[in-house]
């Protein structure tokens, strides 16, 4: 696989699995972050600081994951540090927070990777472990999981 092919494929990956392609979802969480008494997500997970936190956890965790590290191998520090940002971008803006995201539409960004429900699990299952470890609320869980389980089709069709 040529590099320029596997860092894209690799970004998508990561991205997938944050939260994003808010623009796109039906969903109310999805579209302004949701609210709670009147208080976006974004306000509700501590905003800015705790979303990047969230995200480097979360990376620590893919990178380890023997499920997810082969998307991620071989990755130069700068490219980390570029999918890391779409990650905090993408997380920001699903949950209402001021950010862009300027990440590919999920089932394009996907068309060349080989996912699975496996991986799709593994993914998710180290989103939830990042989130229990940050003792991020139930009730706020629930809605960035239906962010990112809104993607679900999109992903793994994107991927066959």
């Amino acid at each position: 696989m040529q590099r320029a092919t596997r860092w894209t494929q690799w970004v998508m990956v990561a991205m997938f699995a944050a939260a994003g392609a808010c623009a796109s979802m039906g969903s109310s969480a999805a579209q302004g972050g949701g609210t709670a008494d009147g208080v976006k997500l974004y306000k509700r997970l501590g905003g800015y600081d705790a979303l990047a936190a969230v995200t480097d956890d979360f990376l620590g965790r893919l990178f380890a994951n023997p499920v997810t590290s082969p998307y991620f191998k071989g990755l130069e520090p700068w490219q980390k540090n570029r999918v890391r940002q779409l990650i905090v971008d993408q997380l920001c803006e699903a949950s209402g927070g001021p950010c862009l995201y300027i990440g590919r539409p999920m089932q394009l960004a996907h068309e060349q990777l080989q996912m699975d429900e496996k991986v799709w699990n593994a993914f998710a299952g180290d989103f939830v472990a990042t989130l229990t470890k940050f003792k991020v609320p139930d009730r706020e869980q629930r809605e960035l999981l239906e962010i990112v389980g809104s993607m679900k089709n999109d992903v793994l069709r994107g991927s066959h």
